[in-house]
């Protein structure tokens, strides 16, 4: 599994930890905002109606309610890449990532607008009677080009257990695990019958759960957030201005978090903001595609709301808890995954302004050559580092403190340890301490610094297991509509069945594997989709304009 972890980080840093990336999807959001004359703003008001069903007419085509459109696509991206992402984010770039996960936002706003309508336009009547759309149908009846809608619609299927049901169900278990002592195995067996429950009955079903889930657990969410919020009120201002102060040069060195770099801060943002609101992946236009309406600019509008709702509220909240907690820059006592852990040769003291600087471009891969990878034997007695080991362990990005070792049943480890290019040998030993912590974790703890206290952490875990059960569900459908473009209605079982299978898998696998899996995948789904809805630009414009002139 660390191969593979190794390999997935390489590949993520060709794709969506590359430098052209970030430029790619905030380019295209950009060139539709300005080239469709800023439709995020124009239309948003109008969006508000239309959801309202204010603009609704009796018999138009289609299974769902502009609402239950907009909440099934809401429950695929308010997830926990709106719990666990951002505070993924924050702990790799600081509060400068808040800003660039807010301009995805932004501008993905008309970037949704465009692929759903698009997808709106060119969906399709099933012989089962069901709509089926998405940008593989824009791209095969409206580019013309099958073999883009084939790449597209396999790497949705890659992307639909990547983003919507491996990190969702891992989240889940971590929190269930930490709030009240759940183990992570039995939380994804329960969830996995559940989510076998609910899929089976296909979009209708799903609908039905999600625009019942959604605003509910959205306004739990929000007033645990609250509760934070009201306890640190003299940092909220501070946190907002640090968001704004970092954003164009990176975030420096506070406590036990090490800094980030801009090209860091910017590229995580843009990342997981994609990971939070998927505004250029065309997952939402799949769910859009069943919305009845017969005017696809009119659910396009409906989509605008979609990132404004997910990260412009939703990841605002989170971020700006976890900001005014001080938890990000704090470190707390955890059990450190294999791959968070590296164990550097040298005394190294974050404490001391030139070790801190060394490890900062340790961490940010620069080959400087003063932090090394120590590769020996070292002595542990009594779970204990020998005074004179002579290395430094590294966890979470940060240095870790108190660092005890311990066999599987939890007795002090005494021996030796065999260490290979950072890592441990024998990945039996468990390995615990004080550190900076990441993910669903870091929010938790954030949540457990208000006005409820300890059960904080119960609140986000409840808020995680509803906002990632609701991410599943909707995944699981655009994960069945593309095997439906693959290889027929009769598919679908098969790939329900993997779908539960790989979802009660995740619960207990490696964090950081699960969120390296979810980044690849997302970019394999967004590139294809970017190309698609930019090639088809003038047709974009030509059916915005045939709107507006009939619906002035």
């Amino acid at each position: 599994m660390r191969e593979f972890n190794s390999w997935l980080i390489q590949l993520d840093g060709l794709l969506g930890g590359s430098p052209w990336f970030p430029f790619v999807l905030l380019g295209t959001g950009l060139f539709f905002t300005l080239y469709l004359g800023f439709p995020q703003i124009r239309f948003f008001g109008r969006a508000l109606r239309i959801v309202r069903g204010k603009e609704d007419k009796r018999g138009m085509p289609g299974e769902t309610t502009h609402f239950q459109s907009l909440a099934t696509a809401l429950s695929g991206t308010v997830g926990t890449g709106n719990i666990g992402g951002v505070a993924f984010a924050l702990f790799l770039g600081g509060p400068a990532a808040l800003f660039w996960m807010w301009a995805t936002a932004f501008f993905g706003m008309t970037s949704k607008f465009v692929e759903v309508t698009l997808s709106h336009k060119y969906r399709r009547k099933m012989t089962d009677g069901s709509m089926a759309g998405g940008p593989m149908y824009f791209m095969h009846y409206g580019l013309g080009w099958k073999w883009l809608a084939v790449i597209f619609a396999v790497a949705t299927v890659i992307s639909s257990f990547g983003t919507g049901n491996l990190p969702q169900i891992n989240n889940m278990a971590q929190a269930m695990e930490a709030a009240f002592d759940v183990p992570p195995m039995a939380t994804g067996a329960v969830m996995a019958v559940l989510l076998g429950l609910v899929i089976l009955g296909g979009i209708k079903r799903i609908a039905a759960v999600t625009s019942k889930l959604v605003p509910f657990m959205a306004a739990f969410y929000v007033i645990g957030a609250l509760g934070v919020l009201v306890v640190h009120g003299d940092r909220i201002i501070p946190s907002f201005l640090s968001v704004f102060q970092d954003a164009f040069t990176g975030s420096a060195a506070v406590g036990g978090f090490l800094g980030a770099s801009f090209s860091f801060a910017f590229n995580r943002g843009v990342n997981r903001g994609l990971f939070s609101n998927e505004a250029g992946q065309g997952s939402a236009p799949i769910a859009h595609a069943a919305a009845r309406a017969e005017e696809p600019v009119s659910e396009g509008m409906v989509a605008i709301l979609e990132p404004f709702i997910d990260t412009l509220v939703i990841c605002t909240l989170t971020g700006i808890v976890i900001l005014a907690s001080g938890a990000w820059t704090e470190k707390i006592e955890n059990n450190f995954d294999a791959s968070d852990m590296r164990i550097v040769a040298g005394q190294w003291d974050d404490a001391i302004e030139a070790d801190r600087t060394a490890l900062f471009h340790y961490l940010a891969d620069e080959d400087d050559g003063d932090v090394t990878d120590f590769s020996g034997v070292v002595t542990v007695t009594d779970g204990q580092l020998a005074g004179d080991a002579g290395v430094t362990v590294l966890n979470a990005r940060s240095v870790a403190e108190d660092v005890r070792f311990a066999t599987e049943d939890g007795t002090p480890y005494t021996g030796t340890l065999t260490v290979e290019e950072g890592h441990l040998a024998d990945q039996s030993v468990q390995v615990s301490g004080r550190s900076l912590i990441h993910s669903a974790a870091l929010t938790s703890e954030a949540f457990a610094r208000g006005i409820f206290g300890g059960a904080g952490r119960s609140l986000v875990a409840v808020g995680l297991l509803m906002f990632a059960f609701s991410t599943a569900i909707a995944w699981s459908y655009y994960g069945d509509r593309a095997m439906v473009y693959l290889f027929g209605v009769g598919s679908v079982r098969y790939y329900r069945i993997v779908y539960v299978l790989g979802f009660f898998w995740a619960s207990f696998s490696d964090t950081t594997l699960i969120w390296n899996l979810a980044a690849v995948a997302i970019v394999l789904m967004t590139l294809p989709n970017l190309l698609g809805i930019i090639l088809l630009r003038k047709d974009m414009r030509d059916t915005l304009k045939g709107f507006l002139k009939d619906h002035s």
